[in-house]
């Protein structure tokens, strides 16, 4: 998938989103366009499913995003459908660049996100439920050189979130945690497995305040696995999110991605455009 497709659909559903979109939930409640393709955070997968639709309703979005850092840059495009509050399918594309050698790795990312439990406001307990992603990367070669097993892999994960109305201060406050089972070198994008692979699940969080309707402040962290003995970092970032309307939102934020492939202090912006209709 390349961006200018990903514009085209943005700008086209935008003139037209006061007849397409699905609106029967909060502004800003679905959260934003996760990396991955799924809807969530950044870099965590939440358990709201993308877009606005209730369980009568139906939703369509896209999204493309970019990551600027220290030596690389990551570039993604995807876009995802929700079907009536219970099904999210979500597909997206990613182009990793290498900057002293210009080099891109791509990978293709696959999901699906099944709510299991309550919402996200209105039931006792957090809205729960699980996802999973296939992932497959173009070309194998760097991934196989730094001693990666395979070159396609899946994750597996649970989410629960929870938005407390008006919890501090009268602001409104959202949390997140996920748990991953994933053999996934820096997102699958340097392989899956290697010499020091192990089976476990990995933890991610996130957190935010409203401290507008429109506006929110927060941030996220994504346990990371060891496999290949570089020194992989555990992910964090401190972002802010922006719904001037439902059928729009944009995101920035700061990342610290720490070593990537054995170069250290990965740090930069990060910046997101998603159409939810």
């Amino acid at each position: 998938m390349k961006w200018a497709s990903f514009w085209v659909v943005v700008i086209a559903c935008l003139m037209y989103h006061s007849m397409l979109y699905a609106g029967g939930k909060l502004l800003a409640t679905p959260g934003v366009s996760q990396l991955e393709g799924s809807g969530g955070g950044g870099i965590v997968p939440w358990a709201q499913l993308s877009g606005y639709a209730t369980e009568d309703e139906w939703s369509l979005g896209a999204f493309c995003s970019g990551a600027k850092l220290q030596d690389y840059q990551l570039d993604v495009c995807g876009a995802q459908v929700n079907f009536f509050d219970r099904l999210e399918l979500s597909v997206a594309e990613q182009n990793f660049t290498v900057a002293v050698s210009n080099r891109v790795i791509e990978q293709s990312v696959l999901g699906a996100k099944i709510r299991l439990y309550g919402d996200v406001i209105y039931s006792d307990w957090p809205q729960l439920s699980v996802g999973l992603m296939h992932k497959s990367l173009g070309d194998s070669a760097i991934a196989r050189a730094l001693g990666a097993d395979a070159s396609q892999g899946n994750d597996v994960y649970f989410s629960a979130s929870k938005l407390h109305l008006g919890a501090l201060y009268g602001r409104n406050w959202f949390w997140n945690i996920t748990a991953r089972y994933t053999q996934a070198n820096q997102i699958g994008l340097l392989g899956f497995g290697g010499k020091y692979a192990s089976k476990r699940w990995h933890i991610e969080m996130s957190s935010a305040v409203f401290v507008a309707p429109q506006l929110a402040l927060g941030f996220e962290f994504r346990e990371k696995p060891h496999n290949l003995g570089l020194g992989e970092s555990h992910w964090r970032n401190l972002f802010i999110g922006w719904f001037p309307m439902k059928s729009l939102n944009v995101t920035a934020a700061w990342l610290d991605l720490g070593s990537i492939a054995g170069v250290p202090s990965q740090e930069g912006l990060y910046l997101s455009l998603a159409g939810n209709f």
